[in-house]
C-alpha cells in the first residue's frame, strides 16, 4: 500500500507507524512529495531489472513494486530532469541488488565469490564501458548505471563519485570481514562505518546532477552545507538501524547502532532504542538549524551574476532535496517489503532474493 496517489505533496494518513518507530515531527514538519515522473519511473526500473537480470521474472512480477525502491528515490531527487532520475533510480535498485548478494555471500560463507565481485566492482568504476556484458549480471548491471551516471556531469564530478564509491566497496568489504567473524564494531568505529555503508556521500553526490549543475568545493565543502547534507544521510542511516535492530538481534547481525550500544555501552534493548530514538530526534533538530544556513549561504551566491544565481539556484535544490531525504526514508521503511519481515515465510532469508550461489558461478 501507498501512502498516497502519485504526485499529491499531502502528508501520508494510510499508513499505520508502530509507536516505537514513529516521529511526530517528520509527520508534521517534512511534508512528502513524490516527483511526478514516478509511475514512468517505476515501469521502467521493473524492465531494467529484468534486462539486467538483476531480478528473476518472477520475483519482479511479485515484489518489485512492493519493495517501493523507486517510492524512495522519486521522493528524494524531486525536480531532477527524467533521464536523469531514471538513472539514479535503476542504480539505487542495483544498489539494494548488491546489498542483497553481499548478505548471502555472509550467510552461505562465500569469501572467494565477494572478494571476485569487490575486485570487479573496482574495476568497473574506471572502465564501465568496457564491463557492460560481463556475464555476472550484477557486475553488468553496475556498469551500466555507471556509465549513465557519468554522462551528466563533467569529469570532475565523474572521478569524485568514483573516488567515493571506492571507499564504499571497501567498506563493504570492513563489513564482510566483521561479520564472518562475529565483530561487532565500537560506537565511534561503526558511526564512521556506517557513512560508508550506507554511501552517505554518493547520495549527496547524486543531487548535483539533480539540480543540474557540478558544484565547486567551496560550496560542497561551506561548513553548512556539509552539516546538512551529513545530517539528512545519518538520520536515514539511523533510522533504518532503528527499524531493523529486532531483527537484526534476532539474526545474530553485528553492524547496527543499537547493536554497537549494547555490546561496548552495556545498554540494555530498551535503553539502547532510546538511545538511537534521541539521536535521531536530536539529528532532525540540528538539520533545521543547518538547512537555513544552507539557505543564507544560497542567497549569497546569488549576487547579480548569471552564475551567482544558478548556483544560488542549485545549492537550493540541493537543501531542499537533502529536506525531501527525511520523509522519503520515514515511509519507505513503512511501505517497502524489504522491512516486513513478520510477512516472511523465514526471517533469514528475504523472499525476494534469489538465494542460491550466484557468486559462485
Amino acid at each position: 500500500m501507498h501512502a498516497f496517489p502519485p504526485g499529491t505533496t499531502s502528508t501520508p494518513m494510510a499508513i499505520a507507524v508502530p509507536p516505537a518507530l514513529s516521529l511526530p515531527v517528520i509527520e508534521a514538519a517534512f511534508p512528502r512529495q513524490l516527483h511526478p515522473y514516478w509511475p514512468r519511473l517505476q515501469e521502467q526500473t521493473r524492465t531494467w531489472l529484468l534486462e539486467k537480470r538483476l531480478m528473476s521474472a518472477d520475483k519482479v512480477a511479485e515484489y518489485a513494486d512492493g519493495l517501493c525502491y523507486t517510492d524512495l528515490m522519486a521522493g528524494f531527487y524531486l525536480g531532477a530532469a527524467e533521464e536523469v532520475l531514471q538513472a539514479i533510480a535503476d542504480f539505487s535498485a542495483w544498489f539494494f541488488v548488491w546489498d542483497d548478494r553481499h548478505d548471502r555471500d555472509v550467510v552461505h560463507h562465500r569469501p572467494g565469490a565477494w572478494r571476485r565481485l569487490r575486485g570487479l566492482l573496482h574495476t568497473v568504476l574506471e572502465s564501465p564501458r568496457h564491463h557492460l556484458h560481463h556475464e555476472d549480471a550484477l557486475v553488468a548491471g553496475f556498469a551500466d548505471s555507471v556509465l549513465r551516471l557519468y554522462a551528466f556531469l563533467p569529469a570532475t564530478w565523474n572521478a569524485r563519485f568514483a573516488r567515493h564509491f571506492h571507499e564504499v566497496i571497501d567498506a563493504y568489504d570492513q563489513e564482510f570481514h566483521n561479520r564472518t567473524r562475529g565483530i561487532v564494531p565500537g560506537v565511534e568505529e561503526y558511526l564512521a562505518l556506517r557513512r560508508l555503508t550506507f554511501a552517505h556521500w554518493i547520495w549527496t553526490d547524486l543531487l548535483e546532477p539533480s539540480a543540474g549543475r557540478e558544484l565547486p568545493d567551496t560550496v560542497r565543502k561551506h561548513p553548512a552545507y556539509r552539516r546538512a547534507a551529513l545530517l539528512s544521510q545519518e538520520f536515514a542511516a539511523w533510522y533504518n538501524d532503528l527499524c531493523s535492530l529486532p531483527k537484526e538481534l534476532a539474526g545474530d547481525e553485528v553492524h547496527n547502532l543499537g547493536i554497537s550500544l549494547i555490546t561496548h555501552e552495556g545498554l540494555t534493548l530498551e535503553q539502547a532504542i532510546a538511545e538511537l530514538r534521541r539521536r535521531i530526534e536530536e539529528c532532525i533538530s540540528e538539520f533545521l538549524i543547518a538547512e537555513e544556513e544552507v539557505l543564507w549561504f544560497a542567497e549569497e551566491l546569488t549576487d547579480g551574476t548569471v552564475r551567482g544565481k544558478e548556483l544560488g539556484t542549485a545549492v537550493q535544490s540541493c537543501v531542499t532535496n537533502m529536506r525531501n531525504w527525511f520523509s522519503s526514508v520515514y515511509w519507505f521503511h513503512h511501505e517497502s517489503g524489504r522491512y516486513m519481515v513478520d510477512n516472511w515465510e523465514d526471517r533469514a532469508t528475504p523472499p525476494y532474493v534469489d538465494n542460491e550461489a550466484a557468486g559462485e558461478k
